[in-house]
Protein backbone atom coordinates (compact mmCIF):
# COMPACT_ATOMS: atom_id res chain seq x y z
CA UNK A 1 0.00 0.00 0.00
CA UNK A 2 1.46 3.36 -1.06
CA UNK A 3 1.54 6.53 1.01
CA UNK A 4 -1.20 7.98 -1.18
CA UNK A 5 -3.43 4.94 -0.65
CA UNK A 6 -2.88 5.16 3.11
CA UNK A 7 -3.85 8.83 3.10
CA UNK A 8 -6.99 8.14 1.06
CA UNK A 9 -7.97 5.33 3.37
CA UNK A 10 -7.48 7.53 6.43
CA UNK A 11 -9.62 10.27 4.88
CA UNK A 12 -12.31 7.73 4.05
CA UNK A 13 -12.31 6.43 7.63
CA UNK A 14 -12.55 9.93 9.07
CA UNK A 15 -15.36 10.80 6.67
CA UNK A 16 -17.35 7.66 7.45
CA UNK A 17 -16.83 8.18 11.19
CA UNK A 18 -18.01 11.79 10.99
CA UNK A 19 -21.06 10.83 8.92
CA UNK A 20 -22.04 8.07 11.35
CA UNK A 21 -21.65 10.40 14.36
CA UNK A 22 -23.85 13.03 12.69
CA UNK A 23 -26.49 10.43 11.79
CA UNK A 24 -26.42 9.04 15.33
CA UNK A 25 -26.75 12.44 17.01
CA UNK A 26 -29.55 13.51 14.66
CA UNK A 27 -31.36 10.18 15.21
CA UNK A 28 -31.05 10.59 18.99
CA UNK A 29 -32.63 14.06 18.93
CA UNK A 30 -35.35 12.82 16.55
CA UNK A 31 -36.17 9.86 18.79
CA UNK A 32 -36.27 12.08 21.88
CA UNK A 33 -39.16 14.01 20.30
CA UNK A 34 -41.42 10.94 20.26
CA UNK A 35 -43.59 10.48 23.36
CA UNK A 36 -47.35 10.39 24.04
CA UNK A 37 -47.26 13.76 22.27
CA UNK A 38 -44.53 14.94 19.92
CA UNK A 39 -41.98 17.60 20.76
CA UNK A 40 -40.21 19.79 18.27
CA UNK A 41 -36.52 19.21 17.56
CA UNK A 42 -35.68 22.44 19.38
CA UNK A 43 -37.75 21.50 22.45
CA UNK A 44 -36.17 18.05 22.63
CA UNK A 45 -32.64 19.42 22.20
CA UNK A 46 -33.11 22.09 24.89
CA UNK A 47 -34.68 19.57 27.29
CA UNK A 48 -31.54 17.40 27.09
CA UNK A 49 -29.74 20.17 28.99
CA UNK A 50 -32.62 20.74 31.41
CA UNK A 51 -33.97 23.82 29.63
CA UNK A 52 -37.60 24.36 28.69
CA UNK A 53 -40.80 23.47 30.52
CA UNK A 54 -40.77 20.93 33.35
CA UNK A 55 -43.02 18.66 31.29
CA UNK A 56 -40.63 18.63 28.33
CA UNK A 57 -37.60 18.05 30.54
CA UNK A 58 -39.36 15.19 32.34
CA UNK A 59 -40.41 13.56 29.05
CA UNK A 60 -36.95 13.76 27.51
CA UNK A 61 -34.87 12.86 30.55
CA UNK A 62 -37.09 10.36 32.38
CA UNK A 63 -39.29 8.77 29.69
CA UNK A 64 -37.50 9.04 26.36
CA UNK A 65 -33.95 9.27 27.70
CA UNK A 66 -33.56 5.70 29.00
CA UNK A 67 -35.25 4.31 25.86
CA UNK A 68 -32.86 6.14 23.53
CA UNK A 69 -29.78 5.24 25.58
CA UNK A 70 -30.91 1.60 25.58
CA UNK A 71 -31.36 1.76 21.81
CA UNK A 72 -27.83 3.12 21.42
CA UNK A 73 -26.33 0.40 23.60
CA UNK A 74 -28.30 -2.44 22.01
CA UNK A 75 -27.51 -1.27 18.48
CA UNK A 76 -23.83 -0.77 19.27
CA UNK A 77 -23.57 -4.18 20.94
CA UNK A 78 -25.34 -6.07 18.17
CA UNK A 79 -23.34 -4.23 15.51
CA UNK A 80 -19.92 -5.07 16.95
CA UNK A 81 -21.03 -8.63 17.82
CA UNK A 82 -21.97 -9.22 14.21
CA UNK A 83 -18.65 -7.82 12.96
CA UNK A 84 -16.67 -9.96 15.42
CA UNK A 85 -18.57 -13.14 14.56
CA UNK A 86 -18.11 -12.55 10.84
CA UNK A 87 -14.37 -12.27 11.43
CA UNK A 88 -14.18 -15.32 13.71
CA UNK A 89 -16.12 -17.52 11.29
CA UNK A 90 -14.63 -15.81 8.21
CA UNK A 91 -18.18 -15.50 6.95
CA UNK A 92 -19.97 -12.21 6.12
CA UNK A 93 -23.35 -13.83 6.75
CA UNK A 94 -22.69 -14.68 10.41
CA UNK A 95 -24.58 -12.66 13.01
CA UNK A 96 -26.22 -13.18 16.42
CA UNK A 97 -29.64 -13.40 14.75
CA UNK A 98 -28.80 -15.68 11.81
CA UNK A 99 -26.83 -18.12 13.99
CA UNK A 100 -29.68 -18.47 16.49
CA UNK A 101 -28.02 -16.65 19.39
CA UNK A 102 -30.91 -14.22 19.71
CA UNK A 103 -33.41 -17.08 19.81
CA UNK A 104 -31.38 -18.92 22.45
CA UNK A 105 -31.13 -15.80 24.60
CA UNK A 106 -34.83 -15.15 24.06
CA UNK A 107 -35.67 -18.63 25.31
CA UNK A 108 -33.60 -18.09 28.45
CA UNK A 109 -35.25 -14.73 29.13
CA UNK A 110 -38.73 -16.08 28.41
CA UNK A 111 -38.05 -19.02 30.75
CA UNK A 112 -37.12 -16.58 33.53
CA UNK A 113 -40.28 -14.57 32.85
CA UNK A 114 -42.51 -17.66 32.82
CA UNK A 115 -41.03 -19.46 35.83
CA UNK A 116 -39.82 -16.75 38.23
CA UNK A 117 -37.62 -17.68 41.20
CA UNK A 118 -39.13 -16.26 44.35
CA UNK A 119 -35.93 -15.29 46.15
CA UNK A 120 -34.09 -13.87 43.09
CA UNK A 121 -35.35 -10.64 41.43
CA UNK A 122 -36.33 -10.73 37.76
CA UNK A 123 -33.69 -8.18 36.74
CA UNK A 124 -31.06 -10.76 37.81
CA UNK A 125 -32.56 -14.01 36.52
CA UNK A 126 -33.58 -12.72 33.09
CA UNK A 127 -30.13 -11.60 31.87
CA UNK A 128 -28.50 -14.58 33.62
CA UNK A 129 -30.75 -17.14 31.91
CA UNK A 130 -30.39 -15.27 28.61
CA UNK A 131 -26.59 -15.42 28.81
CA UNK A 132 -26.50 -19.12 29.73
CA UNK A 133 -28.76 -20.17 26.86
CA UNK A 134 -27.07 -17.75 24.45
CA UNK A 135 -23.70 -19.36 25.22
CA UNK A 136 -25.19 -22.84 24.90
CA UNK A 137 -26.64 -21.92 21.51
CA UNK A 138 -23.32 -20.53 20.29
CA UNK A 139 -21.34 -23.66 21.16
CA UNK A 140 -24.10 -25.97 19.88
CA UNK A 141 -24.22 -24.27 16.49
CA UNK A 142 -20.44 -24.14 16.28
CA UNK A 143 -19.94 -27.84 17.05
CA UNK A 144 -22.77 -28.93 14.75
CA UNK A 145 -21.24 -26.87 11.93
CA UNK A 146 -17.67 -28.05 12.41
CA UNK A 147 -16.68 -30.54 9.69
CA UNK A 148 -13.12 -31.85 9.63
CA UNK A 149 -11.73 -28.83 11.44
CA UNK A 150 -13.60 -26.42 9.13
CA UNK A 151 -16.86 -24.51 9.51
CA UNK A 152 -18.42 -24.44 6.01
CA UNK A 153 -20.75 -21.56 5.22
CA UNK A 154 -23.75 -23.67 4.27
CA UNK A 155 -23.42 -25.90 7.37
CA UNK A 156 -23.07 -22.87 9.64
CA UNK A 157 -26.16 -21.18 8.24
CA UNK A 158 -28.29 -24.32 8.28
CA UNK A 159 -27.20 -25.16 11.83
CA UNK A 160 -27.99 -21.63 13.02
CA UNK A 161 -31.40 -21.66 11.34
CA UNK A 162 -32.23 -25.11 12.76
CA UNK A 163 -31.14 -24.35 16.33
CA UNK A 164 -32.75 -20.90 16.18
CA UNK A 165 -36.02 -22.45 14.99
CA UNK A 166 -35.89 -24.96 17.85
CA UNK A 167 -35.52 -22.23 20.46
CA UNK A 168 -38.18 -20.10 18.75
CA UNK A 169 -40.56 -23.05 19.03
CA UNK A 170 -39.68 -23.42 22.71
CA UNK A 171 -40.38 -19.70 23.23
CA UNK A 172 -43.77 -20.20 21.57
CA UNK A 173 -44.42 -23.14 23.88
CA UNK A 174 -43.59 -21.03 26.93
CA UNK A 175 -45.84 -18.28 25.60
CA UNK A 176 -48.67 -20.81 25.24
CA UNK A 177 -48.37 -21.98 28.85
CA UNK A 178 -47.56 -18.56 30.33
CA UNK A 179 -51.17 -17.75 31.20
CA UNK A 180 -51.53 -14.15 32.31
CA UNK A 181 -47.92 -13.40 31.31
CA UNK A 182 -48.62 -14.31 27.67
CA UNK A 183 -49.26 -10.78 26.38
CA UNK A 184 -46.05 -9.44 27.89
CA UNK A 185 -43.93 -12.24 26.43
CA UNK A 186 -45.51 -11.93 22.97
CA UNK A 187 -44.91 -8.18 22.81
CA UNK A 188 -41.39 -8.57 24.21
CA UNK A 189 -40.38 -11.20 21.61
CA UNK A 190 -41.21 -8.75 18.82
CA UNK A 191 -38.42 -6.48 20.03
CA UNK A 192 -39.25 -3.13 21.57
CA UNK A 193 -37.70 -0.41 23.68
CA UNK A 194 -40.98 0.86 25.15
CA UNK A 195 -40.68 -0.68 28.60
CA UNK A 196 -37.14 0.55 29.18
CA UNK A 197 -36.40 2.51 32.35
CA UNK A 198 -33.18 3.80 33.85
CA UNK A 199 -32.92 0.74 36.11
CA UNK A 200 -32.73 -1.68 33.18
CA UNK A 201 -30.58 0.67 31.13
CA UNK A 202 -27.99 1.01 33.89
CA UNK A 203 -27.75 -2.79 34.07
CA UNK A 204 -27.26 -3.17 30.32
CA UNK A 205 -24.67 -0.41 29.88
CA UNK A 206 -21.75 -2.07 31.77
CA UNK A 207 -22.50 -5.51 30.28
CA UNK A 208 -22.52 -4.29 26.69
CA UNK A 209 -19.57 -1.94 27.19
CA UNK A 210 -17.48 -4.71 28.77
CA UNK A 211 -18.19 -7.19 25.99
CA UNK A 212 -17.77 -4.58 23.25
CA UNK A 213 -14.46 -3.35 24.69
CA UNK A 214 -13.02 -6.86 24.64
CA UNK A 215 -14.06 -7.31 21.00
CA UNK A 216 -12.88 -3.86 19.91
CA UNK A 217 -9.37 -4.47 21.26
CA UNK A 218 -8.92 -7.65 19.24
CA UNK A 219 -8.96 -6.09 15.79
CA UNK A 220 -5.37 -7.03 14.95
CA UNK A 221 -5.83 -10.65 16.02
CA UNK A 222 -9.09 -10.94 14.08
CA UNK A 223 -7.39 -9.58 10.95
CA UNK A 224 -4.82 -12.35 11.26
CA UNK A 225 -7.49 -15.01 11.89
CA UNK A 226 -9.32 -13.99 8.72
CA UNK A 227 -6.28 -15.28 6.80
CA UNK A 228 -6.76 -18.70 8.38
CA UNK A 229 -5.83 -20.29 11.69
CA UNK A 230 -2.43 -21.47 10.45
CA UNK A 231 -1.39 -17.99 9.29
CA UNK A 232 -2.71 -16.45 12.52
CA UNK A 233 -0.63 -18.87 14.60
CA UNK A 234 2.45 -18.02 12.53
CA UNK A 235 1.85 -14.37 13.45
CA UNK A 236 1.77 -15.23 17.14
CA UNK A 237 -2.00 -15.21 17.69
CA UNK A 238 -3.43 -17.61 20.25
CA UNK A 239 -6.33 -18.61 18.00
CA UNK A 240 -8.27 -20.73 20.50
CA UNK A 241 -8.05 -18.08 23.21
CA UNK A 242 -9.11 -15.23 20.92
CA UNK A 243 -11.96 -17.26 19.42
CA UNK A 244 -13.24 -18.18 22.89
CA UNK A 245 -13.02 -14.54 24.00
CA UNK A 246 -15.02 -13.42 20.97
CA UNK A 247 -17.68 -16.09 21.43
CA UNK A 248 -18.13 -15.30 25.13
CA UNK A 249 -18.09 -11.53 24.57
CA UNK A 250 -20.58 -11.63 21.71
CA UNK A 251 -22.83 -13.95 23.71
CA UNK A 252 -22.68 -11.61 26.72
CA UNK A 253 -23.60 -8.60 24.60
CA UNK A 254 -26.38 -10.41 22.73
CA UNK A 255 -27.84 -11.82 25.94
CA UNK A 256 -27.80 -8.42 27.64
CA UNK A 257 -29.58 -6.86 24.68
CA UNK A 258 -32.19 -9.59 24.20
CA UNK A 259 -32.94 -9.97 27.91
CA UNK A 260 -34.36 -6.45 28.17
CA UNK A 261 -35.60 -5.48 24.71
CA UNK A 262 -36.42 -8.78 23.01
CA UNK A 263 -35.28 -9.92 19.59
CA UNK A 264 -34.05 -7.14 17.30
CA UNK A 265 -32.81 -9.00 14.28
CA UNK A 266 -30.37 -8.42 11.43
CA UNK A 267 -28.52 -5.45 12.99
CA UNK A 268 -25.34 -7.51 13.30
CA UNK A 269 -25.67 -8.69 9.71
CA UNK A 270 -26.53 -5.53 7.79
CA UNK A 271 -24.38 -2.89 9.48
CA UNK A 272 -20.95 -4.64 9.47
CA UNK A 273 -21.46 -5.84 5.90
CA UNK A 274 -22.30 -2.37 4.58
CA UNK A 275 -19.38 -0.82 6.44
CA UNK A 276 -17.03 -3.53 5.15
CA UNK A 277 -17.99 -2.53 1.61
CA UNK A 278 -17.35 1.16 2.36
CA UNK A 279 -14.13 1.03 4.41
CA UNK A 280 -12.70 -2.41 3.68
CA UNK A 281 -12.25 -5.56 5.79
CA UNK A 282 -9.83 -4.22 8.44
CA UNK A 283 -11.32 -5.06 11.82
CA UNK A 284 -9.42 -2.41 13.78
CA UNK A 285 -11.64 0.20 12.14
CA UNK A 286 -14.64 -1.98 11.35
CA UNK A 287 -15.39 -3.03 14.93
CA UNK A 288 -15.77 0.46 16.50
CA UNK A 289 -17.54 1.81 13.42
CA UNK A 290 -20.00 -1.10 13.62
CA UNK A 291 -20.88 0.14 17.09
CA UNK A 292 -21.62 3.62 15.75
CA UNK A 293 -23.54 2.29 12.77
CA UNK A 294 -25.54 -0.19 14.84
CA UNK A 295 -26.48 2.46 17.39
CA UNK A 296 -27.60 4.90 14.69
CA UNK A 297 -29.58 2.18 12.88
CA UNK A 298 -31.51 1.01 15.97
CA UNK A 299 -32.28 4.53 17.22
CA UNK A 300 -33.45 5.60 13.76
CA UNK A 301 -35.62 2.48 13.48
CA UNK A 302 -37.09 3.25 16.91
CA UNK A 303 -38.01 6.75 15.74
CA UNK A 304 -39.62 5.37 12.57
CA UNK A 305 -41.52 2.73 14.55
CA UNK A 306 -43.06 5.51 16.64
CA UNK A 307 -43.78 7.93 13.82
CA UNK A 308 -45.22 5.42 11.31
CA UNK A 309 -48.77 4.03 11.60
CA UNK A 310 -49.46 6.24 14.62
CA UNK A 311 -53.16 5.36 14.49
CA UNK A 312 -52.24 1.73 15.26
CA UNK A 313 -49.86 2.58 18.12
CA UNK A 314 -46.13 1.85 18.33
CA UNK A 315 -44.74 -0.65 15.83
CA UNK A 316 -42.34 -3.11 17.53
CA UNK A 317 -38.83 -2.22 16.42
CA UNK A 318 -37.94 -5.86 15.73
CA UNK A 319 -40.50 -5.91 12.92
CA UNK A 320 -38.93 -2.87 11.29
CA UNK A 321 -35.33 -4.15 11.48
CA UNK A 322 -36.45 -7.49 10.00
CA UNK A 323 -38.24 -5.72 7.14
CA UNK A 324 -34.90 -4.10 6.30
CA UNK A 325 -32.59 -7.00 7.15
CA UNK A 326 -34.41 -9.98 5.64
CA UNK A 327 -34.30 -8.68 2.04
CA UNK A 328 -30.63 -7.82 2.53
CA UNK A 329 -29.93 -11.35 3.75
CA UNK A 330 -31.66 -12.74 0.65
CA UNK A 331 -29.49 -10.47 -1.47
CA UNK A 332 -26.35 -11.82 0.23
CA UNK A 333 -27.46 -15.41 -0.35
CA UNK A 334 -28.11 -14.72 -4.02
CA UNK A 335 -24.79 -12.96 -4.41
CA UNK A 336 -22.79 -15.70 -2.71
CA UNK A 337 -24.66 -18.83 -3.82
CA UNK A 338 -21.94 -19.93 -6.22
CA UNK A 339 -19.27 -19.44 -3.55
CA UNK A 340 -21.05 -21.66 -1.01
CA UNK A 341 -21.91 -24.25 -3.65
CA UNK A 342 -25.66 -23.66 -3.93
CA UNK A 343 -26.06 -23.63 -7.70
Amino acid sequence: MTVGDTGKRRIRLLTVTAVLIVILLFSIVLDLTQAFFSLSLKEAFMAIFGKGTDVHVSIVQQINGPRVVMGCMVGAGLGISGAAMQAVFRNPMASPYILGLSSGAAFGAALAMTIPIAFIPMFVTRPLFAFVFCMATMFLVYFISRVGGRVPTETLLLSGIAVGSLFSALVSLLTYVAGERMAGIVYWTMGNLSQTGWQNTLIVIPLILAGSLIMATRGRELNAMMLGDAHAKDLGVDVKKVRLEMLISSSLVTAAAVAFVGIIGFVGLVIPHILRIVIGPGNRALLPLSMLGGAAFVVLCDYLSRSMFTSLGILPIGILTSLVGAPYFIYLLRRRKNEVGWN
